[in-house]
């Protein structure tokens, strides 16, 4: 498999479908908004993106699998699986925000190959492949040489079901406010490990994630340098619903932080 042609094939399909998201927004209206549940929302935007994105990629791969937020395709223990989020940040997407991003992310067995966000608002394509840097439109990126707290700039998200750990999430928070440069929520799990990648954050912890909010994120920000683990150190991040990333200096004293306040006691 020639990752690097590949990888350059999906940008092409997340750029595309970014356009069409960004062109829907001039006219998207409450009366699109599918509610899912409180806090989660849908609209024909994700749902027609995705099938784009996935009809697309089952050219670039026929016999291949797929893990979407949409559920338009499926995976049955194919050898490629594709984890794609058509539309990170709906709600920011649907009250005329950003960021929001396209997520696209290759599997090869239990391996992550190549991972591209797209953040639609700012037109900037993070990506990488297998054994390659990290990039930012065609620029080499790195994560942050930061290894102290109070040099660092947090970012995090609020979780909209699974409230259990609400209360030691707080306190993980107040502790980050009273000893970093900052706490940031942006609302796209995607495009913060993007920005975690590229030195503009430290670090980045949330629970009650999916795999397609996480998976090419995560890829990027690896091959950019940075650490992930979940809650308690193990790598159940993808499918776990919980994670910790930093960049490689900062990452042990980020992870004791977080894993003091939300790891199992």
């Amino acid at each position: 498999m020639d990752y690097k042609k590949l990888c350059f094939q999906v940008q092409d399909i997340a750029r595309e479908a970014g356009s069409f998201i960004r062109e829907e927004g001039k006219k998207i209206s409450q009366s699109d908004v599918e509610i899912k549940s409180v806090a989660s929302l849908v609209t024909y935007v994700d749902k027609t993106a995705e099938t784009n994105i996935v009809s697309a990629l089952k050219k670039l791969i026929p016999d291949s699998g797929f893990v979407t937020e949409e559920g338009t395709a499926f995976y049955n223990n194919e050898r490629y699986k594709w984890i794609v989020d058509p539309l990170d940040g709906t709600t920011n997407f649907i009250h005329g925000i950003t960021p929001h991003s396209v997520s696209i992310a290759l599997m090869e067995d239990d391996e992550l190959v190549l991972g591209v966000v797209y953040e639609v608002g700012a037109n900037e394509t993070f990506y990488a492949w297998k054994d390659s840097p990290a990039f930012l439109n065609g620029t080499e990126i790195k994560v942050s040489t930061a290894s102290n707290s109070v040099d660092t700039l947090i970012a995090t998200g609020f979780p909209y079901y699974d409230f259990d750990k609400m209360d030691n999430y707080i306190e993980a928070v107040k502790h980050l406010m009273q000893n970093t440069r900052g706490i940031r929520r942006l609302g796209s799990a995607a495009v913060d490990l993007a920005y975690v990648a590229a030195g503009r954050f430290d670090a980045f912890f949330e629970h009650a994630l999916h795999a397609w909010d996480v998976a090419a994120g995560v890829f990027i920000l690896q091959q950019a340098g940075g650490k992930t683990v979940d809650f308690n150190g193990g790598d159940n991040w993808l499918f776990g619903g919980e994670i910790i990333s930093a960049s490689e200096n900062y990452f042990e004293e980020f992870y004791g932080i977080v894993h003091k306040y939300l790891g199992n006691k």
